[in-house]
């Protein structure tokens, strides 16, 4: 059973002018995510933030700004287009659009280059892929005017392939659970003091969304073993943290994306992994993008597949 993991993801900063994104309320926000093709599922909600997990991933509203990810063959650029309608350009201080390279990109609804040829009708940006074209790589387009985040204001995306071993196993069988899903990924220990809210699919597939103030947090786990892919989201500090090196003991990845906004990262030294390609890239809008892609040494090794 295919599932496309890979995901679309849209960030917008509004001015002030424009009100809080929050007293928008939940049935404005059905409508963004019901013109991407996907329905809410949960919702948990703190002094800063609500964040809706989504049937294809999530949502999350903050006053002043909003960030959405969709998997499968979801139309991200409906929902970012609707969401214009109601915001115009003038009250959008800082927007950007992601898409990562698909597996089966022909079952898609829409090209990246689709999607911002519609998007560059409403806002005045630039594009760029990061990454090789032949590999895993990443594509950004974001409002080409000028933005000051603030000094916290970061994020880090951890994205993996061709997960392996035990856990991944786990992960694929039949029986497991919320619980069990939480253990291995050692969430007591990566978001303490994060209220959580998770979703088990069937007959496999998992996503959580995680708040502490206004940190928040995602995971999406696609375990087919053919199409493997699980993403992690944060804007937590991850220089003094142990997140990344834990998730990557815990699935045990063939490859992996690490791609920073502001952020700095650490991966632990001396293990069987190389750099495969990484590049560092100042965005007009106030953000230094940074992409890199992993390969453990392991992985070069394949298997003939009989046809």
């Amino acid at each position: 059973m295919f599932f496309e993991g890979s995901e679309k993801k849209i960030e917008m900063v509004t001015d002030p002018a424009a009100g809080s994104l929050r007293t928008m309320g939940k049935d404005f926000w059905v409508g963004i995510v019901t013109r991407a093709q996907a329905e809410i599922l949960d919702t948990i909600s703190n002094e800063h933030c609500d964040a809706y997990l989504l049937s294809e991933s999530s949502l999350f509203v903050w006053h002043d700004r909003f960030l959405m990810l969709t998997c499968g063959t979801t139309t991200l650029v409906d929902a970012t287009l609707h969401f214009l309608d109601h915001f115009p350009q003038k009250q959008i201080r800082f927007a950007s659009f992601q898409r990562k390279n698909e597996y089966l990109s022909h079952l898609q609804k829409s090209s990246f280059e689709e999607d911002i040829e519609r998007l560059g009708k409403r806002l005045k940006g630039c594009a760029f892929r990061l990454g090789h074209l032949d590999s895993h790589h990443n594509y950004i387009f974001h409002l080409d005017k000028p933005y000051q985040p603030e000094t916290d204001d970061n994020t880090s995306e951890l994205l993996m392939y061709h997960i392996k071993g035990k856990n991944a196993d786990y992960l694929r069988a039949e029986g497991q659970t919320a619980e069990g899903i939480r253990h291995l990924l050692r969430l007591d220990d990566i978001l303490p003091g994060f209220e959580i809210s998770d979703w088990l699919f069937k007959p496999f597939g998992y996503s959580l969304n995680a708040i502490k103030g206004d940190r928040y947090a995602t995971f999406h786990i696609t375990p087919q073993e053919d199409s493997s892919y699980v993403s992690f989201e944060t804007n937590m500090d991850l220089e003094s943290t142990p997140v990344i090196p834990v998730l990557l003991e815990a699935l045990n990845p063939g490859c992996w994306d690490l791609i920073g906004f502001n952020a700095d990262q650490a991966l632990p030294e001396g293990q069987d992994y190389l750099c495969m390609s990484s590049c560092n890239l100042p965005l007009s809008c106030g953000y230094d993008m940074s992409f890199r892609h992993y390969q453990h040494s392991g992985h070069t090794r394949v298997k003939a597949e009989k046809l």
